[in-house]
């Protein structure tokens, strides 16, 4: 699937969640291939979210379908751009689900995850995961962030999600 076939959505984010980032961007600098293992455990929650799907509703997915995650970095031999290309044949997400999981932070995990950062209970690299904002350290290393996904829905169509993290 190529992103010209999905349907894009540009998204910028409210002041909390510029706060949040420039939390992550900042606070985590160290530590910036925290990124990768978080976006590699959201394809990994992918696949199990299928699995699980199959196992309660054969008739959505073909169970024998291998599950599987790719890392494929790539540079462009013409400039200086670089891309790291995670692709897992996962759940997938409808353009809703981009908007909703993506393009919002839950609200009380974010407020936590500030809260607790900023009075210093704890350091943002231990605790990242735990409210739904890892996705978001992707930003620390990127310039721009780009979700290509189609649900396991049998009428889903592609839809891709963008953005810049400062928008």
């Amino acid at each position: 699937m190529t992103t010209a076939a999905a349907k894009q959505q540009d998204y910028t984010f409210k002041a909390e969640i510029k706060q949040l980032l420039h939390i992550l961007v900042h606070s985590l600098y160290k530590d910036q291939d925290i990124f990768l293992r978080e976006l590699i455990s959201n394809a990994s929650d992918a696949l199990t979210r299928l699995h699980f799907e199959t196992l309660t509703n054969p008739n959505v997915y073909d169970a024998d379908a291998p599950l599987a995650i790719h890392v494929d970095p790539l540079e462009d031999e013409n400039s200086d751009d670089k891309w790291l290309i995670i692709k897992d044949s996962g759940i997938g997400m409808t353009a809703e689900e981009l908007a909703r999981n993506l393009g919002t932070i839950a609200q009380s995990g974010a407020r936590e995850f500030l809260a607790r950062v900023s009075e210093g209970s704890a350091a943002p690299g231990d605790i990242i995961g735990q409210f739904g904002v890892g996705f978001y350290s992707v930003f620390m290393v990127a310039d721009e962030v780009r979700v290509v996904s189609r649900s396991y829905l049998p009428e889903a169509e592609a839809a891709a999600w963008v953005s810049h993290g400062d928008d």
